[in-house]
């Protein structure tokens, strides 16, 4: 099956998420507030791909009707 545009924005989203945790446990974060930022920023990302999952799910049960 071909991907959908959700499939490709969800294996970014997923890919940003892994670098910013990859970052934080390699000791990339030096400070409290770099520590604080990147998670920050994957806590967002998560939120987005959680509303971008449920997104494309609802598209999908309304276009199989």
């Amino acid at each position: 099956m071909a991907k959908t545009v959700f499939d490709v924005l969800d294996d970014r989203i997923a890919k940003a998420i892994q670098v910013n945790e990859e970052f934080v446990t390699s000791g990339g974060a030096r400070t409290l507030e770099g520590y604080k930022e990147a998670c920050g920023v994957i806590r967002g990302l998560a939120l987005a791909r959680r509303e971008l999952q449920d997104l494309a799910k609802n598209y999908m049960e309304e276009t199989d009707d």
